[in-house]
């Protein structure tokens, strides 16, 4: 069962509160380059991301939010460290949703502040915990960077924003170990009621990034935590976009084609992983419900695969096209792929 949570809107869309989940991503080009900015942020949306972040270290990128903000439809969030002042520019600026520690802009009057320009702005406010930005006093009670330190570090920075009846917040508490990780995500999820903000830091290159992402968000999704998502990588943000549905696809959250292929085998008599690899490809913006298999021979389909709308298994330099086990068509290896896309088309 979900963990149901409080529920905040940040530029209309919804975090928490059983609203479905989101994927997000962060530009990852320097913020005084604003025409390259807007372009990676457009590529981003078209790549399905739902929520977009930007760093804004300075004043002087705080001229990023308009300009970005005018090019895309998706919310924008202002990533801010330490200065309380770049938080009320971008709340001027018209930003939909900002990242910020509030114990670490200073005193209660600079909390105030923000929390204050957001209430009357409505937007949310995520406090992002992660292994080196816990406080010194709460390393020290824990003897490091643990679960149990994150999720106090977490719930902390939240009360100086309850202090002054703020309550519109979500919260990540992001560590690159995985079971680190995991476990402090159980935690807060029984301690508050906020909506949490699910991903693994420094995951490192998208090989291994992928693989600990999926397993850090994906264990915990499965498990009902989490409402919105970022798949933290050293690539091209597209790529953490793309690993984000994909999780939520393999967890059955998310519409669109189910890919099914097999492994291959000394019985395989066709270019299967060429084959698989361009199905794949070619379906990648199908938003039909469907399931797709492309087997390497007459055991694993239409066999295995029995239960997929549609799929493809080889044979000796041809291949034969099945929907629901059945087969309907045999063609030659060279015309598998247009095959089965005339009948997806049908479908």
């Amino acid at each position: 069962m979900r963990r149901i949570s409080k529920q905040v809107s940040a530029g209309g869309v919804l975090i928490g509160g059983g609203a479905p989940i989101t994927v997000q991503s962060m530009l990852n080009v320097p913020s005084t380059d604003i025409e390259g900015s807007v372009r990676q942020a457009v590529e981003l949306e078209k790549a399905g991301c739902q929520i977009l972040r930007a760093a804004i270290p300075d004043m002087d990128a705080v001229r990023l939010i308009p300009a970005i903000k005018e090019a895309v439809s998706i919310p924008l969030v202002a990533d801010i460290h330490f200065d309380y002042k770049l938080a009320l520019e971008a709340a001027h600026a018209g930003i939909d949703k900002i990242r910020i520690n509030p114990g670490n802009i200073g005193g209660d009057d600079r909390v105030k502040a923000v929390a204050d320009i957001c209430r009357e702005k409505k937007i949310p406010i995520r406090i992002g915990v992660n292994s080196g930005s816990v406080e010194k006093s709460i390393l020290a009670k824990y003897g490091g960077p643990t679960a149990e330190a994150l999720c106090e570090s977490g719930l902390y920075h939240a009360s100086l924003l309850e202090k002054f009846d703020f309550t519109d917040i979500v919260i990540s508490l992001k560590s690159s170990s995985v079971d680190t990780n995991i476990k402090a995500y159980e935690m807060i999820a029984d301690r508050c009621e906020y909506p949490l903000h699910l991903g693994v830091t420094e995951t490192g290159t998208e090989r291994m990034g992928i693989v600990k992402s999926s397993i850090g968000i994906g264990s915990l999704l499965q498990r009902g935590i989490g409402d919105t998502l970022r798949v933290s990588l050293t690539a091209d943000p597209v790529r953490e976009i793309r690993a984000g549905k994909d999780i939520l696809r393999a967890l059955g959250m998310l519409g669109g084609v189910q890919f099914v292929s097999c492994p291959t085998c000394g019985r395989t008599r066709i270019d299967l992983i060429g084959l698989a690899n361009r199905v794949e490809a070619a379906l990648e913006h199908v938003d039909k419900d469907i399931t797709v298999a492309v087997m390497g021979c007459v055991v694993n389909g239409p066999g295995e695969a029995r239960e997929a709308d549609l799929g493809v298994t080889g044979g000796d330099g041809e291949g034969l096209i099945f929907k629901k086990g059945v087969v309907i068509r045999k063609v030659p290896e060279t015309e598998l792929l247009s095959a089965l896309l005339e009948e997806v088309e049908k479908l």
